[in-house]
């Protein structure tokens, strides 16, 4: 990770010097010389650090000159982090942010804000400069030994390659297991007496989870079993953790019990009699006293449910008294040749397939018929797009290395040594997330972020970055089992495999470390002096805070995680000293979410280079104004604090943040008017707009939303109803967040109709959005702007009970969803619904074209339309898709020519449905649930329409 430390201090330089220099705040006089000396000799170390990396695996002493590279490097780090965090305030200070202008000329005081300098601003430059001069005269020690060690100097300058496609490969059959897929199906499916254990076992990274897999998704087993649940053991194995996690794929939540006994009892009685499939993929211990429990309690399903174990070691199959056992070996030539080629020659011609086929077959041999092998490093040749380069990965000496039987698979090494240093800090950072842990892409970029990982692009905002870079990282089999947005194409979420895990681990070690603390006792992954910079602490329940944590003042990650998807008894702070935060003056990304806090200690002001907080799923009433101070803060996260009720009133000086996800918060009822003044802000998932009396503090207007330009994702508005003058509204400049693509616009079920009408027209939204929800809006008709959004694919009116008609939304190019729900004064749907008017033809229905490119009289109606829901229009009587107009027979109407699915529920006085709609659409599903006069009408086979939806594929009336 030095290579990538660096990179991060070079930019830190860079922006140092830019400052001293060119924007006049010279916060420290006299070090300019020391500053550009950091410069070149990092620059000068960076140059040999390809080399350095690859001989560390071979030779402990360039390894121990590595750990004192980072070491100094983080050091480096840390100076220039304060130095900048001086310089942010410095600027704050000047432009008056944050306090009202009294005319009297401000005081600068650094130390309030720097708790690691004490005394006066004097002091604070003088202690950087000596310390920037200290690490100088480190790095010239190391600089020095450096040239001991005769490293070759990389050439740099080179661009890394392209793959020749960026699609996602979906290797959806297995390689060389069919035989082995077909016997386990089989055995899972044959009706053994009583509950039998069925085992995988093999070698790390032979296919184990991917043969388990296959078989769980089968057609012919999730039919047999009433019940299939997956879970994910690893280690450590922890009773408790796993029972719960059996009853979550059960009841769909986890159960808020904390005796091993009581879950037990409640999966026993959940799958009483039921034919049920365990799958416990990655087993590692061997303690058949914590199995018999699960045994015990699983004993009381049906006869013929089984067990799925996947595990390493045969002997945790016998432990387990498996009744079969399938042995996975090394894949044959061929196949381990078929899986390689799949990847590496995905988009290439048959040409260059056939250049490079005979270098490939060969590096393909070199995989040992290890199927995570063929994949890393058909994912790297991916990338390589010449014969040379082909030919360079197969000569590499890495291939014969002996610490190859370690576990340190030559094609990781290869893989990860072909990364440039940006993607190789953020994989490597990925060691901090325990194993088979899912990790959220959002999240996970926001950390890259926050720790100075992602190159900064003129023009291209950081998460987009980081976002590149995730996908980088999948291209090249990093992470697997990834998890994709169906609407966007992006990354949700994925996992990394157990031996990649350990990989980044192992280059990481002594840098990252995961502590499990458990029942009063605390364990690390390393006992080295060493100080760690990343830190997980995973708590078991109602474990003490380790003490030693509070000695790990270098940290620059912390994150608490409990064991337990459900909250721990006992509060993270309820043991942790209580000067913890003063101690950990370095960190940049804390995670205490799930952590049941009910308050947050003041004392976290004192965290001046915090960039991420996460105190998402706790019982916090409110932030301490403290928080205020962190001005480097760049997200924080209070997703589910059900109790939370106001957030701080200066909020308005986090000038750095750029995320505030307060998703799930339904008793924050007024927002502080500082809102308005986080210009920065990328993500605000909740506005809500006070009555002007909440909680006895000034309440945030829709006008406050002005400066917020760089909103992106979802904005949900709450509260609209409270908005009484409209030109208020039209302050919000809505028109102006060309990056929203949602948006929620919330009103109060009992406004009055007038004044909601105008507060809606002033609204004008920007013609980008792709989502866009109404509810409880209490007007008689909709806003005239609703069809002016061009690229709107759903739409959702929910609760607009006093609007008596719908807007022509037929008009909307891109509409694929919609859906209404009660809105209980429409009585009629005419025609005006589809926006066709024959002789005004506006431009915003569309037209098909002839084979000559000449305008044919086709008219279409909603030209894009998937999916129509309506629900609970219980006053809705008609359905009339007729067209007025003057030329109304001249043309071809096509209405909703793309519907797929329609649904309609407790529609109870709708009488029948167009005529048309059932016999000129596409239609595939069709369901009609609690609409009586419907129900006897399309009754299959006896209602006097049932002809008229009989050739719909998948009806359902009920």
């Amino acid at each position: 990770m030095s290579d990538a430390l660096i990179g991060v201090v070079l930019t830190q330089l860079a922006t140092v010097l830019d400052q001293q220099i060119r924007q006049q705040v010279k916060l420290v006089t006299g070090v300019d010389k020391e500053i550009q000396t950091l410069k070149t000799k990092l620059e000068s170390i960076q140059a040999v650090l390809t080399d350095a990396e690859k001989r560390q695996i071979k030779e402990e002493s360039v390894k121990l000159w590595l750990d004192k590279l980072k070491n100094a490097s983080y050091d480096i780090d840390d100076v220039l982090t304060d130095w900048a965090t001086a310089v942010l305030q410095l600027q704050i200070e000047r432009s008056g942010d944050g306090a009202e202008n009294t005319g009297k000329k401000k005081v600068i005081s650094f130390y309030v804000y720097l708790p690691c300098f004490c005394f006066s601003e004097v002091k604070l430059r003088r202690d950087i400069a000596i310390r920037i001069r200290e690490m100088t005269e480190h790095l010239n020690v190391i600089a020095t030994e450096k040239d001991s060690y005769k490293f070759y100097l990389s050439t740099g300058g080179e661009e890394p390659e392209r793959p020749r496609s960026t699609s996602f490969i979906n290797i959806s059959e297995i390689r060389g297991r069919e035989e082995d897929k077909d016997t386990l199906i089989s055995k899972l499916l044959s009706s053994d007496g009583g509950l039998s254990v069925i085992s995988v076992v093999g070698m790390g990274g032979i296919g184990k989870t991917t043969l388990a897999q296959l078989a769980y998704h089968c057609d012919e087993v999730t039919s047999h079993f009433k019940e299939i649940i997956w879970v994910c053991v690893s280690e450590p194995f922890e009773q408790v953790r796993v029972a719960k996690a059996i009853v979550e794929k059960l009841e769909g939540d986890a159960p808020n019990l904390a005796e091993l006994e009581s879950v037990l009892c409640r999966i026993s009685t959940f799958i009483a009699e039921k034919r049920f499939l365990l799958v416990l993929d990655d087993v590692w211990t061997e303690d058949q006293s914590k199995w018999e429990p699960f045994l015990n309690a699983l004993r009381s399903g049906a006869s013929g449910s089984k067990i799925l174990v996947t595990a390493r070691n045969e002997k945790i199959a016998k432990m387990m008294s498996s009744a079969y056992t399938i042995r996975l070996g090394q894949l044959s030539r061929p196949d381990c040749w078929s899986l390689f080629s799949q990847i590496a020659f995905y988009g290439r011609s048959e040409e260059e397939c056939e250049q490079l086929e005979d270098i490939g077959r060969k590096i393909a041999d070199k995989c040992k018929g290890l199927p995570l092998a063929a994949k890393t490093i058909g994912s790297l040749m991916r990338f390589k797009n010449t014969a040379q380069a082909w030919q360079d990965v197969l000569d590499s000496d890495i291939w014969e290395w002996e610490e190859a039987a370690r576990g340190l698979l030559p094609s990781l090494l290869l893989s990860y040594y072909d990364l440039p240093p940006e993607l190789k800090r953020c994989f490597l950072y990925c060691a901090n997330f325990p194993k088979d842990y899912k990790i959220e892409a959002d999240i996970l970029v926001k950390l890259w972020m926050a720790h100075g990982y992602l190159n900064t692009v003129a023009s291209v905002e950081m998460e987009v970055t980081g976002g590149k870079y995730l996908e980088n990282l999948v291209l090249r089999s990093f992470f697997q089992e990834v998890e994709k947005d169906k609407d966007t194409d992006n990354i949700v979420r994925f996992k990394m495999h157990d031996i990649v895990h350990d990989f980044a681990q192992f280059l990481t070690k002594n840098e990252c470390s995961i502590m499990e603390a458990d029942r009063g006792t605390a364990r690390r992954a390393d006992t080295t002096s060493t100080p760690v910079r990343h830190l997980t602490l995973i708590r078991g329940e109602d474990v003490p805070f380790p003490a030693s944590v509070g000695n790990s003042e270098k940290l620059h990650s912390f994150w608490v995680q409990s064991f337990f998807d459900c909250l721990p008894i006992v509060s993270v702070f309820d043991s942790a000293p209580p000067d913890l935060f003063c101690r950990l003056k370095y960190v940049k990304t804390l995670d205490l979410s799930r952590n049941r806090l009910r308050e947050l200690p003041m004392e976290v002001g004192e965290l001046m280079n915090l960039r991420y907080l996460n105190l998402s799923h706790n019982l916090l009433l409110e932030l301490p104004e403290t928080v205020c101070d962190l001005c480097n803060l760049q997200t924080l996260k209070l997703v589910a604090c059900d109790h939370l009720k106001r957030l701080p009133q200066g909020i308005g000086k986090l000038i750095s943040l750029r995320h505030l996800e307060i998703d799930r918060t339904e008793s924050l009822k007024v927002l502080p008017t500082g809102i308005k003044r986080l210009s920065s802000l990328r993500t605000l998932s909740k506005f809500v707009i006070g009555s002007g009396v909440d909680a006895g503090e000034a309440a945030c207007n829709i006008g406050d939303l002005k400066e917020l330009n760089h909103l992106r994702g979802c904005l949900r508005i709450e509260g609209l109803g409270n908005v009484v003058d409209a030109c208020e509204a039209e302050k919000a400049e809505l028109k102006n967040k060309k990056h929203l693509s949602d948006l929620h616009l919330s009103f109060n079920p009992l406004t009055k109709a007038d004044g909601t009408t105008k507060v809606v027209k002033a609204l004008q939204l920007h013609p980008n959005l792709q989502f866009l929800q109404m509810k409880s809006y209490g007007g008689t008709e909709f806003p005239a702007w609703i069809i002016s959004l061009t690229n709107l694919k759903k739409l959702r009116l929910l609760d607009c009970q006093g609007c008596t008609g719908l807007p022509p939304l037929g008009k909307l190019p891109s509409l694929e969803t919609l859906y209404i729900e009660h809105m209980q004064d429409l009585k009629c749907v005419t025609g005006e619904f589809l926006g066709i008017d024959i002789g005004n033809n506006d431009g915003g229905i569309t037209s098909t074209k002839g084979r000559a490119g000449v305008s044919s009289s086709a008219i279409s109606a909603f030209p894009k339309l998937k999916k129509l829901t309506v629900s609970n229009m219980r006053n809705w009587e008609e359905w009339d898709v007729t067209v007025t107009g003057g030329a109304a027979g001249e043309a071809a109407i096509r209405i909703m020519p793309c519907l797929r699915y329609l649904k309609l529920s407790h529609c109870n006085k709708l009488k029948m449905l167009p005529q048309p709609l059932l016999q000129m659409t596409p239609l595939n599903k069709l369901r009609i649930h609690s609409c009586p006069l419907l129900q006897q009408r399309y009754q299959k086979e006896r209602g006097e329409d049932w002809m008229k939806i009989s050739h719909i594929p998948k009806s359902r009336i009920s």
